[in-house]
Order: C-alpha cells, then structure tokens, then sequence
C-alpha cells in the first residue's frame, strides 16, 4: 500500500509553457510525451539530491502531465525496527499517521523545497534540449541510412588532401581517400556528387555518413540517373567492374528483344554515356551486353580485343580464351587491367593465350602423347 500524507495544495512550480513545448515537440518531432516527463522526472530527482545533498535518502519526484506541477516526495519504507531513519519509518509511527499501513508499504511526505522552482525549470529545459538532439540525430540517422547507396550532392567542406568532408546539408559526409577517385582533386566549395557507402554512430552519439565515388555502385546510380530505360527497368544492370579513374566495365541485359541494352547506354552519338564519363573525370567505360551463355559474355567482356573461341570449364568457372596473335596484348590490357576486370565482371576464372601459343601447347602436349606412347 502506498499513500500520500500532507500534500501540499498549492501547485509546487507552474509550468504550462512547458507542457505546451512537450506538447508541440511530440507533434512536430515525434518524440513522446511521456518520455519526457520520465526523462525530466529522473534529471529532477538527481538535481534535487545534488542541490539538498541528501544522496542516500528516497526521493520521488512527478511531474503533472496537464498543468507541468512538480511535486517532490521523500518516501520511506515502513518496518518493524528502524535501521535507517532516512529511508525507513517504524510501523507504530507510520499507522499514526493511518491505521492501514502495514510493514512493507511505503509512506510519501510531500516536500516544498525552498528554490526547487529554479532549478527544476533549468533542469526540465537541459533535458528537452538533450532530447531533441538525441531525437534528431536519430532520425538523421534513419534518414540517411535509409538511402544507403543512393546519390547524394553536396559541397566540400574540407579538402587538404587526406579526408574530403562535404556538407550535405542536415548532416556532413566523409569521403576517405579510399573511396575517392584517384584521378580527381577536390577543393573547398566544389559541389560534388557520391553514393552513400554507410552510415555510422560515432563518438558521444554522433553521425558519420560515409560517401565514396570510387565504388561500383556509383556508376551503377549514375546509370540510373542517365538512362530512363534503366530506371523503368527496362534494362537491368547485371554486374560493374571498375578501376576508380581508369576503366570501368558494366554488363546490361533487357528481355525486350527490340531494346538495344549497350545502344541505348550509349546514346546518339554517346551523348548519354559521355555525361557519366564526365561525371568519372574522364574514366572509361565499356558497356557490355550480358549473355545467358559464358562463352558469348567472357567474349563480350574481353572487348576491345577480338576473340577467337572461349573453352569452358563449368566446374570450376574457368575459361580458356584464345585470341589473334596481334590482339593478345589488347585482350590483356596494360597491366592486365582488361583481362582482370573481365574476369571481376564475369566472376569466371579467364586464361587468355594467342593463336601461336595455343598452337604450340597444342603441338607439345601432342609430342608428350606421342613420346609417351613409343616408350609403352
């Protein structure tokens, strides 16, 4: 059983303008209003034992939800022998007070702290302004987590060479050095457009959203954003592979057999694609057009170079490539880079040798039979 024994009549702190900011706050920002009462209900009870050092005692403190009265209570248990009088009040004084309590109930005394009004009010409005931070970083968070892998634009901040910092407008973005395109310097006040990678929860609470420009899905977006029959999915994006800066490849596929999937990346006169070049800072691109048949599609992700024929190993995803004498070295790419993106966007293991070298594996491998045979 728990009773209130001398309440106070007159209201302990008139805060109506309070309420009604809890009130405004819940509908504009969502944030409940009973959260707040239990958030500065909690902050009051540490204010008032800080202020009326009185730590090792009960004290309950409320708050009325209609008109803002704030009431404190120092509470104590009723038992049979009184260890503690601070937090404990014996059974014979306690049924002084009324007959129905028992050992076990709580006795509140309603208190009327002198100065408590000052400071419950700093301390109510330290606690909706930490609220509303709280509130408004996460729904930043959601927001913008929620567009993970989308583009957003923004203007640099920051730009010394290391971490490029953008201003995004509610929030800043980081674009580490990994996620920058190589090829590209960056300076204050550029407006720049990334993907976001992730979003994350840093220190004391705070958001970092993570931008990159030298992913796969950039290009990806960017597509989207240039050619409308990809963003009615009309054409789908099969796979991209890319060397930030250098060279990128993107595999494209339409089931509508009158759809030219690489024609209409291209454009008239590569009007479409020379807009998503720009945006790379001159990075090429091949587009490719995806093809059920391995074969057909490690073929197509070898070009420029021209293939002879494609022997495939569907086991291990291993395909041998056999190409003209004078279109080895295309096929292969400075650094291997063409042969090593084709492989990333096919996701088949690629062996690329000349007409002359397979036909010298060819004659070998005849020889070791032969050899083989006389010594039998």
């Amino acid at each position: 059983m728990k009773k209130k024994e001398n309440k106070v009549n007159e209201p302990a702190i008139d805060s109506t303008e309070l309420i009604k900011a809890m009130d405004d706050l819940e509908k504009e920002s969502g944030i409940q209003k009973e959260y707040l009462l239990e958030s500065i209900e909690t902050a009051l009870v540490t204010a008032y034992k800080k202020n009326f050092d009185c730590d090792d005692e009960n004290v309950k403190i409320t708050m009325d939800k209609e008109t803002g009265e704030i009431h404190v209570y120092m509470q104590k248990e009723v038992v049979e022998e009184v260890e503690n009088p601070k937090t404990q009040i014996s059974l014979a004084q306690a049924q002084e007070l009324d007959k129905k309590y028992q050992i076990g109930d709580v006795v509140e005394k309603e208190l009327v702290p002198r100065n408590f009004g000052r400071i419950a009010a700093g301390t109510a409005k330290q606690v909706i302004v930490q609220k509303i931070r709280e509130a408004s970083r996460e729904y930043l968070f959601k927001e913008f987590g929620d567009k993970k892998g989308e583009i957003v634009s923004g203007i640099v901040q920051k730009a010394d060479g290391g971490v490029v910092v953008v201003d995004l407008g509610k929030i800043e973005g980081i674009l580490t050095v990994k996620e920058q395109i190589p090829t590209e310097h960056y300076h204050v006040n550029d407006k720049i457009r990334a993907c976001i990678l992730d979003v994350e929860k840093g220190l004391k609470g705070s958001i970092q959203v993570i931008l990159s420009r030298a992913n796969g899905e950039f290009v990806r977006k960017l597509f989207e954003l240039e050619i409308p029959e990809i963003y009615e999915g009309l054409i789908e994006i099969k796979n991209v592979a890319r060397d930030p800066g250098s060279r990128c490849k993107i595999a494209v596929y339409s089931q509508n057999p009158n759809i030219d999937p690489v024609g209409s990346c291209v454009g008239q006169k590569g009007i479409r694609i020379q807009n998503i070049i720009n945006e790379l800072n001159g990075e090429k691109i091949d587009v490719i057009e995806w093809n059920e048949d391995p074969a057909i599609y490690i073929s197509s992700a070898l070009l420029p170079a021209q293939v002879m024929a494609v022997d495939i190993k569907e086991e291990e995803r291993f395909a041998q490539v056999i190409v003209p004498d004078d279109q080895l070295s295309l096929a292969i790419g400075k650094a291997g880079q063409n042969a090593r993106l084709a492989a990333k966007l096919t996701t088949w293991k690629i062996d690329i040798k000349s007409e002359s070298q397979f036909r010298e594996m060819i004659a070998k491998m005849q020889n070791e039979e032969s050899e083989a045979q006389q010594e039998e």
